[in-house]
């Protein structure tokens, strides 16, 4: 080769070691083995591949080939295969750390895509698919900011473990005034329509009355609803009987559809702005009548005072009590044809009462009186007044056991009428009266004293 060549040139030695072969015949040379000299002299291998290198690059990016030792024939040839096989079990050795990371990769995106769960949820009747990675339904629910009060519901219930394909449904609670044939209620109710509470409720719509149309939406803040359901009333009116289906709110108004008409003091017998019940029956009643005033007495009061100068059991009325007066009005009805108990409706006082002053007498009673004990006393009062201490003579004169006239009584130390004294004082009068006058106060019955 020539001396400016890119490639080193290799020169064979003089001789082949005592070898036959005449000089520079290398077809008939003995074959030595690879990094064995001619002289038995050994030698480095020095061939690398290219590729190997530190400066090694792909031809396309200007790298030179790799070195080919001139002289090196068929062993270089074989040398270098056997080379490159080496090599490729390196390679194998770089690659298989790769190849693990690429399996570990491709089984950790298995994994993250097990993880994955495509759910349809709802939310107030809104529904959407979404992707999450939750694992029960309070935590995609936390992780979508939906947030439950006391009254909504969601299904299935928080936490229950979610699985590809599953369907939750959250219903908001919404607050609801039910006034119910005439009954308030305040209820919660999940359904978006009217509709559906009343459905939800278990309330017959059919014939009903309702304050809002059936489509009529629920909104968040709730609403208030009246409901009157369709009901049978009987009303009774003239002797005849008369049943009608309504959702009326009145008994006024079930009577106004059974065709009756009210006049004057016609009513019912039941009020007739009270709710008409199912099954009810509803009576008319057809009132006429009048209106009477009477003047009526009030009874006086009688109030009690002690008096020692009395003699216990002595009473003696001071002022004499006086009644009132009041008018009133009573109302003389006739229902249905049969006559009612007169009903007071209006009172006027005339004139106020007069309380009666009594005083009560407390002395001791004396036991008697000398000089007319041991007579006949009881035969007297026989014989003057049959014995009755509050007898009183057709003239009105004398009274008592004894018949005194108040005059005498009132000498002898009595205080108002005699009648009006207890049997022992006017006794005790008598016996006085009769040590003052013997038996002439008595002209007819003074001889039973003695007798």
């Amino acid at each position: 080769m020539s001396s400016n060549s890119q490639y080193e040139t290799y020169e064979a030695p003089p001789a082949y070691g005592g070898l036959d072969a005449p000089p520079g015949d290398l077809h008939s040379a003995e074959t030595l083995a690879y990094g064995v000299g001619a002289y038995g002299q050994v030698y480095a291998d020095t061939y690398q591949p290219a590729y190997e290198g530190d400066d090694w690059r792909a031809p396309d990016e200007g790298a030179l080939a790799p070195v080919v030792h001139a002289g090196v024939g068929r062993r270089g040839a074989r040398r270098r295969k056997t080379r490159y096989a080496g090599s490729a079990d390196g390679s194998m050795r770089r690659l298989l750390p790769q190849a693990l990371v690429v399996a570990f990769l491709a089984g950790g995106t298995s994994a993250f895509v097990a993880k994955d769960k495509a759910i349809e949820l709802s939310v107030d009747g809104r529904p959407r698919t979404l992707h999450t990675f939750a694992d029960d339904v309070s935590e995609l629910l936390a992780q979508e900011g939906v947030e439950l009060g006391a009254h909504d519901v969601v299904a299935p219930a928080p936490g229950t473990e979610l699985s590809s394909g599953d369907e939750i449904e959250v219903r908001y609670g919404r607050p609801v005034r039910l006034t119910l044939d005439g009954v308030r209620h305040e209820v919660w109710t999940t359904a978006r329509t009217v509709d559906e509470a009343l459905e939800e409720w278990g309330v017959r719509a059919e014939g009903a009355y309702l304050s809002a149309a059936r489509s009529l939406r629920i909104g968040r803040a709730g609403l208030a609803l009246d409901v009157r359901t369709e009901r049978s009333v009987t009303v009774m009116a003239d002797g005849r009987a008369r049943t009608v289906r309504t959702n009326a709110a009145s008994v006024g108004e079930v009577v106004e559809e059974a065709g009756i008409t009210l006049r004057g003091q016609d009513t019912t017998s039941v009020p007739l702005g009270s709710f008409p019940r199912d099954g009810q029956t509803v009576t008319v009643l057809r009132i006429t009548g009048t209106k009477e005033v009477r003047e009526e007495e009030i009874p006086f009061d009688v109030r009690r005072t002690e008096d020692p100068a009395l003699f216990r059991g002595t009473e003696v009325v001071e002022r004499a009590g006086q009644p009132g007066l009041r008018r009133a009005t009573y109302s003389l009805r006739t229902v249905n044809g049969v006559r009612q108990k007169p009903r007071r409706i209006r009172t006027e006082i005339v004139r106020e009462p007069r309380t009666q002053l009594v005083k009560v007498g407390t002395r001791p009673m004396p036991a008697s009186v000398r000089g007319a004990d041991g007579l006949n006393w009881q035969g007297l009062a026989a014989c003057e007044s049959g014995g009755r201490a509050n007898a009183v003579d057709p003239s009105g004169t004398y009274g008592g056991l004894y018949q005194f006239d108040t005059r005498t009584w009132r000498s002898l130390g009595g205080s108002g009428r005699p009648q009006d004294a207890p049997a022992a004082e006017q006794t005790l009068r008598a016996k006085k009266l009769y040590v003052q006058r013997g038996a002439s106060p008595w002209p007819h019955c003074g001889a039973r004293l003695h007798g």
